[in-house]
């Protein structure tokens, strides 16, 4: 919608932007923020191994792919257990699927995996992906192949602007009953395309509670699973808190 003009003219572009999600794990009636980076930058990486085919049962006569993609997938994990400052911000570096040969018996040509990214911190962004490329050329070169990496980036961290969300507090206290009931998340490794909005106008991106009351949260199905279950009767809170932000802000910044 961006890339279609919404916030541009003839469209009125906000001064903020409201948004929430509903949380399995979070109990029915209370809400989760957290300021500045709450959700994970979202990139995909794609590394073509390129090595020398031979039989495999003389491996010394050609260069392995699959080897050497499995050294390159430990040392994309040392990238964040012991390159990436951790104390900062959570990382994530995943390999999700690795593809390569057609049989048992032949050590094939290439090998491709391909993964995701997870940041909280543009700059740490930016040296991760770096360290992606070098880490992966680096231990092709070592075995006497080639790596090609390429980094796509996707959704952007996803940024609670801090003056805005300290301003709208007493707001979402106001819609779930309470402060009691309105808690400091953590930062979450999933992405948001909310994100690309916040980019624009300052934003507030905050979590509804679905869980049912009494429920632990160890017991909750995580979202996108077969078992994923909410409390309907959340979706109250949730309504409420929008509209009082809403309300709130346009009565205190009403000239």
């Amino acid at each position: 919608m961006l890339k279609e003009g919404l916030f541009e003219p003839p469209f009125p572009k906000p001064e903020v932007i409201f948004g929430l999600h509903v949380s399995s794990d979070l109990e029915v009636g209370k809400i989760r923020y957290k300021p500045a980076g709450t959700m994970a930058a979202a990139d995909q990486f794609i590394i073509k191994v390129k090595g020398k085919q031979t039989h495999g049962s003389r491996p010394w006569s050609g260069v392995d792919p699959i080897v050497t993609s499995a050294q390159i997938i430990l040392g994309l994990q040392t990238i964040i257990s012991r390159q990436t400052e951790l104390t900062r911000e959570a990382a994530v570096i995943t390999v999700g699927k690795i593809t390569s040969g057609v049989r048992n018996n032949i050590i094939p040509e290439e090998a491709e995996m391909i993964g995701t990214v997870r940041t909280l911190d543009t700059a740490m962004q930016r040296e991760i992906h770096e360290r992606i490329r070098r880490t992966a050329t680096n231990i092709a070169e070592s075995a006497g192949a080639v790596a090609e990496v390429t980094i796509h980036r996707g959704y952007p961290v996803t940024y609670n602007d801090p003056e805005l969300t300290k301003k709208m507090l007493p707001s979402l206290y106001i819609s779930a009953g309470g402060e009691q009931n309105v808690l400091v998340s953590r930062p979450i490794t999933g992405a948001e395309d909310f994100s690309f909005y916040a980019q624009k106008v300052p934003g507030l991106f905050f979590f509804l509670g679905g869980m049912p009351k009494g429920m632990n949260p160890l017991d909750a199905a995580p979202h996108h699973t077969p078992d994923f279950f909410i409390d309907e009767s959340g979706f109250t809170t949730g309504i409420k808190a929008l509209c009082q932000l809403t309300f709130d802000y346009l009565e205190r910044e009403k000239p």
